[in-house]
């Protein structure tokens, strides 16, 4: 077994942020340490919390880590931040709100930039969760980036999606066009003490009237996190989401598309590294970037067959 991943079988806290950082890297390690983690995960809720910028996501996570510990719970934090164009890093915003519970040893809190994935979270995301994971963690939660449509990719990677409103924000127009309520699990409307409230549940309930989802009712959950209200509902609604998809047929399947995901994501980064790795050698391959009227479909497709008769 990788060291590392004993380490963190024997809950080590500093394993436990090494192999996150090896797993953002990309180290040549990566695979190896993942495959012995993979073997020893114990079954943490993984659960997604998305939504507009400004409606509150990070306070909302804040005040649920404070309820989670008061129910003897221990918290993985993954907060996805949008990536530095100059030093591919995240900014740890998320971090500076919930610095009370730094000092907690039964909470772990990463920041993780998205390093320009287009689903808004890294491939380096799921690997995470499941280190903290393997670590026993009970729950992980994930809070992406908020940045509309990019969204969707959390529902590759957790068991249950919270999507974030708040009244009289404007962004249900827009989250409606973006497709992102299909992938919720439960609706949150935080800040639930600004006027406007009644009317956002309305438009939810219409919306699932609409829809009329199988199986799985969306409930639509009250909060208001800068005084800490509405969290054991909504801890209660989350884990009433996991018993149903242990108990039917619609977790099965879910789980069975999630892997299906991952695999394909996992053999698309193999090749990406791999065909990446033989242009870069080639000095000739290199000089056709500073053509301005070089083909790139023609580039691609050329390599790429190349590539593949290498390996023939």
């Amino acid at each position: 077994m990788h060291p590392l991943a004993e380490r963190i079988q024997k809950q080590d806290m500093r394993a436990l942020a090494r192999a996150i950082t090896l797993i953002e890297n990309d180290d040549e390690e990566k695979l190896s340490l993942m495959s012995d983690v993979f073997s020893i995960q114990k079954q943490a809720h993984y659960i997604g919390i998305t939504g507009s910028p400004g409606a509150g996501k990070s306070s909302l996570i804040n005040q649920l880590l404070t309820y989670l510990r008061q129910q003897g719970l221990t918290v993985a934090v993954i907060a996805v931040d949008p990536t530095s164009p100059f030093s591919g890093g995240a900014l740890l915003g998320d971090r500076t709100r919930m610095n009370q519970h730094f000092l907690d040893p039964g909470i772990f809190i990463r920041s993780m930039a998205t390093r320009g994935s287009l689903g808004g979270l890294a491939r380096a995301t799921k690997d995470s969760i499941r280190v903290c994971d393997a670590y026993g963690f009970d729950v992980v939660l994930v809070e992406t980036v908020g940045v509309g449509q990019s969204e969707l990719d959390i529902m590759k990677v957790v068991d249950t999606t919270g999507l974030v409103l708040t009244p009289n924000s404007g962004d249900v127009l827009q989250i409606f066009k973006a497709g992102i309520m299909e992938i919720a699990d439960l609706f949150i409307i935080n800040k639930a003490d600004l006027p406007g409230v009644r009317k956002l549940k309305s438009t939810l309930e219409e919306y699932m009237m609409i829809v009329q989802p199988e199986g799985w009712e969306p409930p639509i959950v009250q909060t208001i996190s800068t005084e800490a209200k509405g969290m054991a509902e909504l801890y209660e609604s989350m884990k009433s989401h996991r018993e149903f998809l242990y108990e039917t047929n619609k977790g099965a399947e879910r789980r069975k598309q999630q892997l299906q995901l991952e695999v394909y994501d996992l053999i698309r980064e193999e090749i990406w590294r791999e065909v990446k790795g033989e242009i870069e050698k080639d000095a000739q391959k290199l000089e056709s970037f500073q053509n301005p009227d070089a083909d790139p479909y023609e580039l691609a497709r050329s390599w790429f067959r190349e590539w593949v008769r290498k390996g023939e």
